[in-house]
This record gives C-alpha cells, sequence and structure tokens, in this order.
C-alpha cells in the first residue's frame, strides 16, 4: 500500500488482541448472514477475507457446517482463529494477493474490504469473480459514500475508503455478478452498508 492506507496491515497487527476484545459476539449481522447462506449448498465453501479472530462470523458459519478457508493479514489474529478453530484452513495473507486454485460457493469481506484504497477495490471485483464458483455468493460491506473517511483505533488514524454505489453496482455486472441485496447504512445491521451479490452461470 501507499500514502494514507499502507499501514493498515500494521496497525491491525499492533492492536491485535485489543481488537479481539473489542469485537461484538453479539452477530447483529446474522440477518444478512441467512441471506447469504441460503445462496450457498448446505455444507458449501467458503472464503472468509479479514477473518480476523474468528469471532463472530467465521465461526457462526463454522459452527452451521459450512467449510471455511479465513484469511487475514494479522499473524496474531490468524493465530486466535487457529486455536479456536484448529481444524479450518487458516491464512495469514493480504486479500489483494491471496489465491489458492478453489472456486468458492461464497466470499464474504466484512468490514475489511472498505479499509482498502479505491484503485485495490476495483481490482478486487476481478479476484472475486475468479475466486467464486458459478452461482456462488458475494458479500461485502462499504463506506457510505464516496471518498476517503479517517476513523480511529487504538489512538491511531484508520483508513477506509469507498467508492460511489453506481461503481460498485458496475463493478459487480462487469465481473458477472447479479446484485441480489443492497442496504446503505442498515439500522437493524450496526449501521453497515452491505452488498450481496451472486455470480452469474453463464
Amino acid at each position: 500500500m501507499a500514502g494514507e492506507d499502507a499501514d493498515i496491515i500494521d496497525l491491525y497487527e499492533r492492536h491485535a488482541l485489543g481488537f479481539d476484545q473489542l469485537r461484538g459476539r453479539t452477530l447483529f449481522e446474522k440477518p444478512w448472514l441467512d441471506r447469504f447462506r441460503a445462496l450457498m449448498p448446505a455444507r458449501g465453501h467458503v472464503l472468509d477475507l479479514g477473518c480476523g479472530s474468528a469471532e463472530p462470523i467465521a465461526g457462526h458459519l463454522i459452527r452451521d457446517g459450512f467449510r471455511l478457508t479465513g484469511v487475514d493479514s494479522s499473524k496474531t489474529l490468524i493465530g486466535l482463529a487457529r486455536e479456536r478453530f484448529p481444524g479450518v484452513a487458516w491464512y495469514e495473507a493480504d486479500m489483494r494477493q491471496f489465491y489458492i486454485p478453489t472456486k468458492f460457493d461464497g466470499i464474504i469481506a466484512w468490514h475489511s474490504f472498505f479499509h482498502l484504497n479505491p484503485d485495490d477495490q476495483r481490482e478486487m471485483f476481478r479476484r472475486f469473480a475468479v475466486m467464486t464458483a458459478p452461482g456462488g455468493a458475494l458479500m461485502f460491506t462499504s463506506g457510505h459514500f464516496e471518498g476517503v473517511a479517517m476513523g480511529e483505533f487504538g489512538g491511531e488514524p484508520l483508513y477506509h475508503a469507498s467508492l460511489s454505489g453506481r461503481d460498485y453496482a458496475e463493478l459487480l455486472g462487469k465481473n458477472r455478478f447479479e446484485l441480489v441485496g443492497h442496504q446503505a447504512q442498515d439500522p437493524q445491521c450496526g449501521g453497515a452498508t452491505v452488498w450481496l451479490a451472486r455470480r452469474r452461470n453463464a
């Protein structure tokens, strides 16, 4: 990374234990996770990009019988995930570079994808398409408005960026995804802006 987003990986590693402690376990995301699950076969294979320490989202999917592959750039967070779910494939990797020759039934990037700069976000849609099986699901959260928004974590600035809603919709279409659901600042989901799509079969 370069610019304001350059320190994201190091920041999450520096504050990994604090992040794990603060990350809520109430699973307010469940309504969207249920919609995501409904697009996949039972016991399907899910790729969680930015899985953190596996709780609550990855753990919820694992306990529901899904096969899961988790990716996170933080060595500490991936270590916690391995301790909690030792039989799962966990990768310490940058989502922008991660690849294994597998077609996933679903890909989720919840509150992780929006830490990438706009150019990297655009490029990720090609990677999503390569790694998603025909008919597979894609769910991610974005910022609420186009542009850069600086947050704060652990007393340090935390970079977020978003494309426009039109850009996301166009990128999905160009990469053979059909938009299934979208909600900006969903009040029932912690104010998250959520995108849910399905890979076209042909």
